[in-house]
């Protein structure tokens, strides 16, 4: 069917990533605990906050993905660095605590 969405092929966005992982994670926390944090742990325990880490914006989701593209829909160009609120890592295998704090999208994307 001519002219129908569903024929239609989008390219997917290529997202640079422009800070180290270190760097990324360094200024995600320090961005969280200076202002995130008490704008969203009141009854968002467990949820997911995606942060822009060069403009401070934020979105907040039980999942990581709806809230990262989210955040991409207003900020194209964004660096996001992602946590669990009101938890030291953003996933739980069973007893164990993965390794990672909290991550970036694209390292999300890789595992």
């Amino acid at each position: 069917m001519e002219g129908s969405s569903c024929n239609q092929v989008r390219p997917m966005a290529v997202r640079q990533r422009r800070y180290s992982k270190e760097e990324l994670a360094q200024r995600g926390q320090v961005l969280y605990d200076s202002s995130i944090r008490e704008q969203v742990e009141a009854g968002n325990e467990g949820k997911i906050v995606a942060i822009d880490i060069e403009t401070g914006a934020f979105e907040v989701d039980k999942n990581v993905l709806p809230a990262t593209n989210r955040l991409f829909e207003r900020y194209p160009d964004a660096q996001p660095w992602v946590i669990r609120i009101g938890h030291r890592a953003v996933y739980h295998l069973g007893k164990l605590t993965c390794s990672w704090r909290s991550q970036s999208i694209s390292e999300l994307a890789t595992r």
